[in-house]
């Protein structure tokens, strides 16, 4: 990432650009092609090679195998080991990528994220005239795996960041952690890490006819048990190389290690690609333990899950009755025409020329509630609707500028009613402007909180007039 980018813009790529490999599983040589995309677009794998070319959506929720890296599945067509892409978008800050591919593996590369970082560096990356939306974790979600004794955990925080930690009992890796405090590091210190394997895994892989396009310079390959000549030979084979042998760290002698802990940070690498499953950018602390990509997945979907539930909460305006209005009861009773009883704004404590936050306290002596329900007082409707377009009217109202004005409003829409009003609620009365104001009609999207909860939402379209 360069030093002017903005992470609360959306990015794309600036220019399609291609590159060729061959998928590590299905040994089957694939082009891979990323092409710029609309804002809001997100990232969507498209294979080209199939008839009416399915598209397939970075989601958790199409996840279908997670045994050898993690593959989606949608629209009668699937696509593998997506992770290492999906990290190097992520870590490069692109949001909206197409990304084609003419077979049902991506590239495995050199086993890291590196070269597709390589290829967004020479695509370039467009910020895009869209805001980016960040989803910030404000409570601890946690996934437990106790037979894999995997433990993940997201924690608020004021940026995207990640830990993990590795032990697989092995006299070679030991125990090794490795984390990512900013995403722009990501380039340097993680993309550049490959996957790696047990020995006692590759055996298991090649006897079942896997990794077929697995080669000796695409994988770390540690060496957790004595290997006789007999197993050397085969490897020789495999490996199409006379001198394989065991180096004295227990690593196989096909490649030398970028970082002490490149195995942990390959696990930090999985993490990035997998977590971009969930859909959102998220702000928060991950502290994974053990983590692989079938936990990773379950982790994501707990992630999205939680995002969905409480995605309302994420605007809700913070009132603080200590803190002095932005306007006063005073003020507004010179802004509006109404007066008690029918004045349903007692105070406004945010005002910008796009948005306003007023506050309305519901009483019990509120003059509705001697008729309406009055064994179980709820406060009508249609009068929460007019306390946000007495809100709105000031909004109105100021961004109109010298003069005497009023509001009058055309049509209300989309209002829905979530919960009830009560006796003893604050109201939080927030409007929008959903375009800029023409011709003096100014369109509203409104909405009322209590609590951290949506109570009413509506669109409303006022008129203003010249007194």
């Amino acid at each position: 990432m360069n030093t002017n980018f903005n992470p609360d813009k959306q990015h794309t790529l600036k220019t399609e650009i291609s590159i060729s490999g061959t998928g590590l599983h299905t040994g089957i040589m694939a082009d891979l092609t990323l092409k710029p995309a609309m804002p809001g677009f997100g990232f969507q794998f498209q294979r080209v090679d199939l008839p009416n070319k399915p598209v397939i959506k970075a989601d958790c929720d199409l996840v279908t195998d997670t045994s050898r890296g993690t593959t989606l599945q949608s629209n009668g067509a699937s696509v593998s080991t997506v992770e290492h892409v999906l990290a190097a978008l992520v870590g490069m800050g692109v949001d909206n990528c197409l990304i084609e591919i003419n077979g049902p593996e991506m590239p495995i590369m050199d086993g890291s994220s590196e070269p597709f970082v390589e290829l967004i560096e020479e695509a370039g990356v467009l910020e895009q005239d869209a805001a980016k939306v960040w989803y910030s974790i404000d409570e601890n979600i946690y996934h437990y795996d106790e037979e894999k004794r995997v433990e993940m955990v997201v924690m608020p925080a004021l940026e995207y960041q990640i830990t993990t930690l590795i032990d697989f009992n092995s006299n070679v890796l030991g125990t090794q952690h490795a984390e990512l405090k900013k995403m722009y590091d990501f380039k340097n210190s993680i993309a550049p890490c490959r996957t790696f394997c047990f020995l006692h895994e590759l055996e298991m892989l090649l006897d079942h006819n896997l990794i077929k396009g697995g080669d000796v310079n695409n994988a770390i390959v540690i060496v957790d048990k004595p290997v006789d000549e007999k197993e050397m030979a085969r490897l020789k084979s495999i490996f199409k190389k006379d001198n394989i042998e065991v180096k004295s760290e227990g690593y196989l002698n096909n490649l030398e290690l970028r970082f002490p802990n490149e195995p942990a940070r390959h696990k930090l690498l999985d993490i990035v690609g997998d977590l971009a499953l969930i859909g959102y950018p998220i702000k928060g602390r991950v502290i994974a333990n053990r983590p692989g990509h079938s936990s990773n997945v379950e982790f994501a979907k707990k992630i999205k899950q939680y995002i969905k539930k409480n995605k309302h909460t994420r605007d809700v305006p913070v009132y603080n009755p200590a803190q002095p209005p932005v306007y006063d009861l005073q003020f507004i009773e010179k802004t509006l025409p109404h007066r008690f009883p029918f004045l349903f704004v007692d105070k406004i404590i945010e005002l910008t020329d796009t948005k306003i936050v007023g506050v309305k306290n519901v009483t019990f002596n509120e003059w509705f509630f001697q008729g309406h329900f009055p064994g179980n007082p709820v406060m009508p409707g249609v009068l929460q609707i007019e306390a946000l377009a007495q809100c709105g009217g000031i909004l109105a109202i100021n961004l109109a500028g010298e003069g005497q004005y009023d509001t009058y409003f055309l049509k209300i829409d989309n209002c829905k009613f979530k919960q009830m009003v009560k006796p003893g609620d604050t109201m939080l009365l927030k409007m929008e402007l959903s375009a800029p104001i023409r011709r003096g009609i100014c369109e509203m999207k409104g909405t009322v909180y209590v609590g951290n909860k949506v109570a009413t939402e509506a669109d409303l379209v006022a008129q203003i007039v010249k007194r």
